[in-house]
């Protein structure tokens, strides 16, 4: 049995992604057909891992979708060439 996704599961999962575990007011919760999906950027993979391993085991009837990129929180390394 699936879990009917309306705007008071985005409402849920948009409160568990602000609350002190995962702390992450930049990501979006969006509906797609028969899906959620989990958007914005955080500093690195397994930050990203561990919002979206929140959100699918607190959520396990319901199919997420986690489109969250990765931004460059620290300085380059290497010297950046224009031509």
């Amino acid at each position: 049995m699936s879990t009917q996704i309306d705007e008071y599961l985005e409402a849920e999962i948009q409160s568990l992604l602000t609350d002190g575990r995962v702390a992450e007011l930049g990501i979006t919760v969006h509906r797609r057909e028969h899906q959620l999906v989990l958007g914005g950027d955080v500093e690195c993979e397994n930050r990203r891992d561990e919002i979206c391993r929140q959100i699918s085991s607190r959520f396990p009837d319901v199919e997420i979708v986690c489109d969250i990129g990765i931004i460059r929180a620290q300085a380059p390394t290497e010297v950046e060439e224009i031509s």
